[in-house]
């Protein structure tokens, strides 16, 4: 009797069928069909199948060695490597079986990868690299009066929160009500202030034709543009663009 006849001889007498063996061994059905016909052509090599002839013999509690010597007489004649002869004695794990990813997995992976790869492009778009035009420090500023400054709204800017590329247009942003991240540029592009404004705090901005103001809280932020005061340009969280030149 040939081992394929033996194993299917051993799961009818267990009263299995090939599904319950199936499922008890974690090895398909058609695989075991195949064995069972003594094809192992499809069991992924001869360390696999030994493998599973091991483990078949055991869920039949069949005796595992004859099972291995049938193997060896009807389909030996290969020379078996050192990771083989490993693998039967214990001494190396057999490999689980690799599973196939899915289509889906894959393009959601894609997906969620150039998401990430945008979001990082916009992250670093928004960080200017350009020096900072400032007027030089007051070296008369004290910390007290920068700490009352910072707790009164209406306190007028000092001369180190004071941003100029020139003379034409000047903007007086007051922190009045809330803090606001805050970028200012003049139409040159060049980069007057981009940051965080205090509440109570304020800034004074200047250029010889146009400013540009990017605001992230426009609802806690008083303006004055060439001494005019003018009406709120949005509310609270509000993320607002302006731009003002001389007739502003």
């Amino acid at each position: 009797m040939s081992l394929g006849s033996l194993i299917a001889k051993a799961r009818k007498d267990a009263g299995l069928s090939l599904e319950d063996l199936a499922a008890k061994t974690n090895i398909r059905i058609s695989v075991l069909s195949e064995i069972e016909k003594d094809n192992f052509e499809h069991c992924g090599g001869e360390t696999y199948a030994r493998g599973h002839v091991r483990n078949i013999a055991s869920i039949l509690k069949a005796d595992q060695k004859e099972f291995i010597r049938l193997y060896e007489e009807e389909q030996g004649g290969e020379t078996r490597s050192i990771k083989d002869l490993l693998v039967e004695n214990s001494v190396m794990r057999l490999p689980a079986e690799a599973h196939k990813v899915s289509w889906k997995v894959l393009v959601m992976i894609s997906v969620v990868s150039l998401f990430a790869v945008g979001i990082a492009q916009v992250v670093i778009s928004n960080v200017n690299t350009n020096e900072v035009i400032s007027a030089t420090p007051s070296a008369s500023s004290s910390p007290t009066a920068d700490e009352t400054a910072a707790q009164s709204p209406s306190a007028e800017p000092s001369a180190e929160n004071t941003f100029s590329s020139g003379t034409g247009v000047e903007v007086v942003i007051n922190a009045a009500r809330a803090k606001s991240w805050l970028f200012v540029s003049d139409d040159a592009g060049r980069v007057l202030f981009s940051g965080q404004i205090s509440r109570g705090s304020a800034k004074t901005f200047s250029s010889d034709s146009q400013l540009n103001l990017k605001v992230g809280n426009a609802g806690g932020v008083d303006l004055k543009v060439n001494g005019k005061k003018v009406p709120s340009i949005g509310v609270d969280g509000e993320v607002v663009s302006v731009s003002y030149g001389v007739d502003s």
